[in-house]
């Protein structure tokens, strides 16, 4: 059955035909407000305009612009690419590094990720939108960890979503922080310093005192 818009939340279901191509071209126009603007000049108005679709349809689908933002990361989560096995742990994370390197890096999507962070810091339902975001990456490659504990390279117990958060930390810190572009070198230095932490046990799941 074709999705419209009352007959769901935003991102509740995956549209088809000409609905797909409204809610791609308003993600579009979302997008290129928050990476331009900032999530303080994001409004319904505006997008509908930019999208060249009716006010009342963004209105009645999205609501709010935590709404869009909140498709728009919905969208992004979907349209990631998926996990890279390598065989080896360091491989792997190495590989989730880079990704997320190169995701940052990129003008359009480094300024994008910071509106988003930003709005999540002011915003409670950006904010549960951007958990969600992290959730379903995290939760996509957590089990190459899960791979490497059964490999025997990680102590049994590893939290393996701690890992892959530990892994991608450095890169947000650094993209948030200072002025120097990411490179993969920093990527390396992530993937490496989050595989050896999880070989020497730092992340094993302690039992309640």
């Amino acid at each position: 059955m074709e999705f419209t818009e009352a007959a769901a939340e935003p991102g509740t279901a995956r549209p088809g035909g000409r609905t797909a191509r409204v809610r791609a071209a308003v993600l579009e126009a979302t997008a290129d407000v928050l990476a331009g603007q900032g999530f303080a000049h994001l409004d319904l108005a505006d997008v509908a305009r930019r999208a060249e679709v009716g006010k009342t349809t963004v209105y009645r689908r999205w609501g709010t612009v935590t709404g869009l933002v909140t498709d728009l990361l919905l969208d992004m989560a979907q349209q990631s690419l998926p996990r890279t096995e390598t065989g080896s742990l360091l491989g792997d994370l190495t590989a989730n590094a880079r990704l997320v390197r190169r995701t940052l890096a990129d003008p359009r999507q480094g300024a994008l990720f910071k509106a988003v962070i930003a709005a999540a810091g002011s915003d409670p339902k950006a904010a549960e939108a951007l958990y969600g975001f992290y959730s379903a990456r995290v939760d996509a490659w957590a089990p190459c960890v899960e791979q490497a504990a059964a490999r025997g390279e990680v102590p049994e117990g590893t939290d393996a979503h701690e890992v892959i958060r530990a892994t991608s930390a450095p890169l947000y810190y650094r993209l948030l922080t200072t002025p120097f572009p990411l490179d993969e070198a920093d990527a390396d230095r992530a993937a490496q310093a989050a595989a050896a932490a999880a070989r020497a046990g730092a992340y094993v799941r302690r039992p309640p005192v």
